[in-house]
């Protein structure tokens, strides 16, 4: 029984001989990097720096009290993006500029095809013609000439509008196809100015007309001419709805027309997207509890991703007066708890490398006009 009790004791401290080797190993194998460990911490809390810290510019924009608030926003064109889409319904008969093509305010971009109404308009210029001879013939007083007069003018200045058009767009396809050089663009744009001038005039000459005291009441004759020139003008129109044109000077950025598709007016798929490039802006959403510290005037940091370590200079020039929901799309579903935002544009200064469309970060600096509600004073008991 003695030996038995002997063999128990010698195994158990053989056991815990061996456990006490093990952990003065580990010991011994942990110990040299807790003191590289506790070395490294020493010196980093005599310089001030942390390995993992992220550099210093990264550190200087994380700071909240550099700036007076933050919010996203998307580079756009100065003036914003103008999107155009087809008036009517058709098939694309021709597709005159290209991406990046600079054009003028009233510029040919897409022609629709219109060949049912160029056959109406050929018949209703006859019918005009007609109702024009018939009424010469008819023999009236001195102030109903006067109208006459007035009205044939304000129709000829019409047809020489829509024929000066007519020439600015073949012009146009012209220089497009190399037949036609820039001058001969340039004095169909001057025509089409003087011709919208003066059909401004003429009208305006008609109305005046119109008002003198003692004018007689329009004759059977008078009013049929009357009403095929209306129905000329308006065969003239539909024609100019057909056509798309510039809605100001600016650079073509996005072409969705394609020659042969049929075009629809949707206001969700425009055919092109142009703005102006001179400049650029940004348009950002500031957050509820941020508008309080944004003012017009103040200046603004830009970020881009696609520009890490670069700013560009901004300054605010439109504030928003009503808080909406956020327009710039954002990373997921918009959730019950997203605040409402206020709209702000910011000027970029000299970014002739961000583009239209570039999300960014932008950091509104702290204004000095911009002061902290007074306390209310403390009422003594």
């Amino acid at each position: 029984m003695s030996r038995v009790h002997s063999t128990t004791t010698a195994v158990l401290t053989a056991i815990l001989l061996a456990l006490s080797i093990g952990l003065i190993v580990q010991y011994a194998s942990v110990k040299p990097d807790l003191a590289r460990v506790a070395t490294a911490t020493a010196a980093e809390t005599a310089t001030g720096t942390s390995a993992a810290a992220t550099p210093p510019a990264a550190n200087a924009s994380a700071k909240s009290t550099l700036w007076a608030a933050s919010a996203p926003g998307r580079i756009e064109p100065r003036g914003g993006e103008i999107r155009i889409g087809a008036l009517v319904s058709g098939r694309i008969a021709e597709v005159i500029v290209q991406m990046n093509d600079r054009v003028v305010a009233g510029d040919l971009l897409v022609r629709i095809d219109d060949d049912e109404a160029q056959a109406k308009l050929a018949a209703a210029e006859s019918e005009a013609g007609v109702r024009k001879r018939e009424r010469d013939a008819e023999t009236v007083g001195r102030l109903a000439q006067d109208r006459r007069a007035a009205e044939d003018a304000v129709a000829a200045a019409d047809r020489s509008l829509y024929q000066a058009r007519r020439d600015l767009d073949r012009a146009l396809v012209g220089r497009r196809a190399g037949t036609a050089a820039d001058d001969e663009v340039a004095r169909t744009r001057a025509a089409v100015a003087a011709a919208r001038e003066k059909t401004d005039q003429e009208r305006l000459g008609l109305r005046r007309t119109q008002a003198t005291s003692g004018m007689p009441l329009p004759t059977r004759l008078e009013s049929s001419l009357a009403t095929a020139r209306a129905e000329l003008l308006q065969i003239e129109t539909a024609i100019e709805r057909s056509r798309l044109r510039a809605a100001a000077d600016g650079t073509i950025l996005q072409v969705a027309a394609r020659l042969g598709e049929t075009a629809v007016p949707s206001p969700e798929q425009p055919l092109i997207i142009m703005g102006d490039l001179s400049g650029l802006r940004v348009r950002a959403e500031v957050e509820e509890r941020d508008v309080n510290k944004v003012r017009l005037g103040q200046k603004a940091v830009l970020r881009s991703d696609a520009y890490p370590g670069r700013d560009f200079a901004g300054t605010v020039t439109t504030i928003g007066q009503s808080l909406a929901p956020p327009r710039l799309p954002s990373r997921g579903p918009r959730r019950p708890t997203d605040v409402d935002a206020l709209e702000v544009l910011i000027d970029v200064e000299a970014a002739a490398s961000l583009l239209p469309g570039m999300r960014t970060d932008v950091f509104f600096v702290p204004d000095t006009t911009v002061q902290a509600a007074p306390t209310p004073p403390v009422k003594a008991n």
